[in-house]
């Protein structure tokens, strides 16, 4: 009598794949983020400190609010959206929790995070992002990522990291 098949021997199975899709997805969700606070004037104005995504007021449209570093109201905007692949997800990377932007009590800004009704942008974490290396380095880690179910496979038993001639030392 075999074994049983069970989730759980079954969960680790595509452990890299899964991880590869998540840094894909994560990928895709800072991509899209850049590109169409892009189509907006904050993104030059360095006065906009902040801008608020109200994704939940309207499926077909994203209401934006940009703060300046005092947290006052300093502009409006409208995206659209026509296609799912538009949607203002979260990108932690932007986000005010995560890069640890400060908020002034009190202010509007701090007002506009209490209604919860959507994410908050550092904009200077969205001004600093690099969409080519951020490419780069999702690629290799979405190759290692696969690596790790080709090597528990056996699929893989060594390789080699650098460019062009190679010696034995390079190989892994």
């Amino acid at each position: 009598m075999t074994a049983p098949h069970t989730d759980a021997s079954n969960s680790d199975e595509f452990k890299g794949f899964n991880e590869a899709r998540r840094l894909m997805w994560c990928h895709a969700a800072r991509t899209r983020v850049h590109e169409q606070l892009g189509k907006t004037t904050f993104i030059a104005d360095t006065n906009v400190a902040a801008v608020h995504v109200d994704t939940t007021t309207r499926a077909d449209r994203v209401f934006l609010v940009a703060f300046d570093k005092a947290g006052q109201q300093v502009g409006v905007d409208t995206l659209y959206i026509d296609e799912p692949n538009q949607h203002l997800d979260i990108a932690s990377e932007f986000d005010h929790d995560f890069t640890c932007m400060d908020v002034i009590p009190d202010s509007p800004l701090e007002q506009a995070i209490s209604r919860e009704n959507g994410w908050v942008v550092n904009m200077t974490a969205l001004r600093e992002y690099d969409s080519l290396a951020d490419r780069r380095a999702t690629q290799r880690a979405v190759f290692l990522a696969h690596l790790q179910d080709m090597m528990r496979k056996g699929d893989v038993r060594g390789f080699l990291f650098g460019r062009g001639e190679s010696d034995d030392t390079d190989a892994a």
